[in-house]
């Protein structure tokens, strides 16, 4: 099989400008933007892959998760240690075939150092589906 890496570079870029000072963590904003992505959607059943994935619809939220925007329906998968989803970190994604799944090789590089900060184990996804 053949792999496809796909980097996430916008991934790096998010959270640059929090300060220590910052009432609102890294993890808190994440959550919050996620909450605002999925407005007036219902959560469905969780699936272990999903197919079709185009990686330009693909978005990293710092310290939460992965979000796969398919139009109707967005999925989240949120990895076993959100902290593996940092501002200075880019996901590397290896996927096989045209499914992404939770079980696909995903892995981080330090944005600035250029060093593989970690492996990321991504959860279910779970679907969020507009109503009407």
């Amino acid at each position: 099989m053949k792999a496809l890496a796909t980097i996430l570079a916008g991934a790096a870029l998010l959270g640059l400008g929090v300060s220590s000072a910052s009432a609102e963590t890294l993890a808190e904003k994440g959550e919050a933007r996620l909450a605002k992505m999925l407005e007036g959607r219902t959560p469905g059943t969780p699936v272990s892959c999903v197919n079709g994935v185009r990686s330009s619809r693909i978005t990293v939220i710092d310290e939460v998760g992965v979000v796969y925007d398919d139009g109707k329906t967005i999925y989240v998968s949120r990895p076993s240690n959100p902290k593996s989803l940092g501002p200075w970190d880019v996901p590397i994604i290896e996927r096989f075939g045209s499914q992404f799944c939770k079980t696909d090789l995903i892995r981080t590089v330090d944005s600035t150092g250029g060093y593989v900060t970690g492996p990321v184990f991504l959860g279910d996804w779970v679907p969020y589906t507009k109503q009407g």
